[in-house]
């Protein structure tokens, strides 16, 4: 196209269109117009009561000063750290909205724009420029609003997908060669690491991603690099996903919607990544009316969907936009994603956040939310919280199982008054245990699967204190025979003091393994082996049983050698058990474990006893 035909215009000269009580867009994140921008303060004296609007963006916003109040108010759908006091102060506004959202307020004309600035990439032999960094709801802007201005730089990258604009839809091109924005990646913490690895064990092959922007979405994506076949459909992304395409990772291969394509609104980085998106079409730039779609998202099979929080209290409502009556960001797609992904098939929606503050002072797993606090994410659409601690899974939980899974996972320091708080508050029973003193992280490293004869899958994990009702299930489940041989006597029932001992370990001196199928589309345990450190001599007591219709299998041998390994790397030297002399099997159990072992019958009980060093 012939340049000399488009409205190049110097950008005081492209302002001219402002006139007082208009509404201005501006373009968001690292696109943010800085020319225009700052031409736009410059008109300050010439107008009044212009309102501001914006979602995050970086950079200075002159508009939200204290001495232009009679000229400019800005009005945030997300706040940035730019804003944020002013946003705090009463001088400037934030509208809570869903990203999916905006771009119909603009398009229906609820939010009428007079002016939008935007930043652009300049335009190809065709005409049409690229919006570069961020299409978000910046392209419903531009095809909504009466005038549009566009800063026109050969800095910014051509991204691809529905990410143009033809320059006959400008109204005014300003010329510009400043650096694009850029926004560093922030180092990951050792907490970032152990929720990364956490959230590792829920992502399968093939799954396709949802994550953001800070320490934990890097961490978690640098936790992935042994994954097969990743896909990301999300709302940003940064340079943390360089790697896994390079690795061959993350390829969209078996992605359902969109595949082999990297799904996003916008994204923030450095220049090396800007250069890296430029022209590249395993990148698909649209517009957040469809990666923020929760129907949409729901069309890729096995979304993961990482989303991060200020605080979640013992119910499962999650904070993410304020920090007491304080206002701190906005919705932006966390709710998109989490109702997107729970209608996925297999798919997990994930909150994910420190235990606490960066200090360590504050708990961010807290009785009830802040005064003020605002709930973005509810208790209903909660699925899985994680921490550095561990995952609780929320989803289909009481309030009571919420509770414990939620204060499991909280820092140590804070359990106890946690699990205090929540008697008082009738949350729990009011005699509820305590978490044990010194209480590990959850170790995930002892969970492990196995197939059994006739292609049963069973998969192995430390007991949780959230387990009361599936072991309760198992012990009803079990013939009189079972329970007398396993407890020694005629158990009606297993009182809730018992079963809350039995589920509430310290996964050092205490450990039990359960074994868990999906048993009509819900989990099931089948086996629980369990031990007892005598911290004395470091040897442990244990006890096995498997449920009567799933024995003969090899299920109790696999238990007892896999509670073995997990003792060893704990320090117990050997195992000990009490048997029933008439209970052949369990005593079989043993031989086959381990040679030798030594076995005393008295009175119609046998004494085992054996050395994890002689486990087969």
């Amino acid at each position: 196209m012939d340049e000399s035909l488009f409205p190049w215009k110097p950008a005081a000269e492209a302002l001219n269109c402002l006139r007082s009580g208009m509404r201005v867009f501006i373009g968001s994140g690292c696109a943010a117009p800085q020319a225009l921008v700052e031409a736009l303060a410059a008109r300050a004296p010439e107008v009044y009561d212009v309102e501001v609007l914006h979602i995050l963006t970086h950079g200075p916003a002159p508009y939200a000063r204290r001495d232009l109040l009679e000229h400019f108010r800005q009005n945030s759908f997300f706040i940035g750290a730019n804003v944020r006091d002013a946003v705090n102060e009463g001088v400037a506004d934030y509208t809570p909205l869903f990203l999916s959202e905006i771009p119909r307020m603009f398009r229906e004309k609820r939010m009428h724009l007079d002016v939008a600035l935007v930043q652009v990439s300049p335009p190809d032999a065709h005409g049409f420029c690229s919006f570069g960094v961020s299409v978000d709801v910046v392209k419903a802007a531009v095809e909504s609003a009466d005038f549009v201005i566009a800063e026109v730089n050969p800095n910014m990258p051509r991204t691809l997908g529905d990410s143009f604009v033809h320059v006959s839809e400008l109204d005014a091109m300003v010329k510009s060669e400043l650096p694009v924005l850029e926004f560093p990646m922030e180092p990951i913490t050792p907490e970032a690491q152990k929720i990364a690895e956490f959230i590792e064990s829920l992502v399968p092959d093939g799954a396709t991603l949802q994550t953001g922007i800070g320490a934990i979405p890097s961490a978690v994506l640098a936790a992935l690099k042994n994954k097969r076949d990743l896909g990301m459909h999300t709302e940003m992304i940064t340079e943390a996903v360089v790697p896994l395409i390079e690795s061959g990772v993350l390829n969209g291969r078996r992605k359902t919607l969109l595949p082999r394509k990297i799904v996003t609104s916008f994204c923030f980085g450095n220049r090396k990544f800007y250069d890296y998106i430029h022209d590249n079409p395993a990148f698909e730039f649209c517009p957040t009316e469809f990666t923020n779609d929760p129907f949409q998202i729901a069309r890729n099979r096995d979304m993961i969907a990482i989303s991060s929080a200020i605080e979640v209290d013992l119910t499962g409502q999650v904070c993410a936009d304020s920090i007491g009556g304080k206002f701190y960001s906005g919705f932006g797609g966390q709710v998109d994603f989490v109702r997107g992904a729970a209608r996925s098939e297999n798919g997990k929606p994930i909150i994910a956040l420190p235990s606490t503050t960066c200090d360590g002072s504050v708990s961010r797993i807290v009785p009830w939310l802040k005064t003020g606090a605002g709930v973005v994410t509810t208790r209903a659409d909660v699925h899985y919280v994680v921490t550095e601690y561990g995952v609780a899974c929320l989803h289909g939980k009481s309030v009571r199982e919420r509770v414990l899974a939620l204060i499991h996972i909280a820092h140590p320091k804070f359990r106890d008054e946690l699990m205090q708080q929540a008697r008082e508050a009738r949350l729990v029973h009011p005699n509820q245990i305590a978490l044990p003193q010194g209480l590990q992280p959850y170790p995930k490293k002892f969970e492990t699967d196995h197939e059994f004869q006739g292609g049963l899958k069973v998969h192995f994990r430390p007991i949780q204190p959230t387990d009361e009702n599936l072991l309760k299930e198992l012990f009803y489940s079990h013939t009189t025979a079972t329970i007398y041989q396993r407890y020694f006597g005629t158990l009606r029932h297993l009182r809730h003091e018992t079963l809350q001992q039995m589920v509430t370990l310290d996964y050092h001196d205490a450990m039990a393994i359960t074994g868990e199928i999906v048993w009509e589309g819900r989990q099931r345990l089948i086996a629980v082996g369990r031990y007892y450190r005598d911290p004395a001599t470091n040897w442990a007591e244990v006890a096995i049983v498997v449920q009567e219709d799933f024995r003969q299998r090899g299920i109790a041998v696999f238990l007892l050698r896999h509670l073995a390994k997990v003792a060893t790397q704990q320090g117990i030297i050997g195992f000990t058990a009490d048997v029933l002399s008439d209970n052949a099997a369990m005593l079989e159990t043993f031989r086959k474990t381990a040679v030798p072992v030594e076995i005393d019958l008295k009175a119609g009980v046998a004494s085992v006893r054996f050395q994890l060093k002689d486990v087969k």
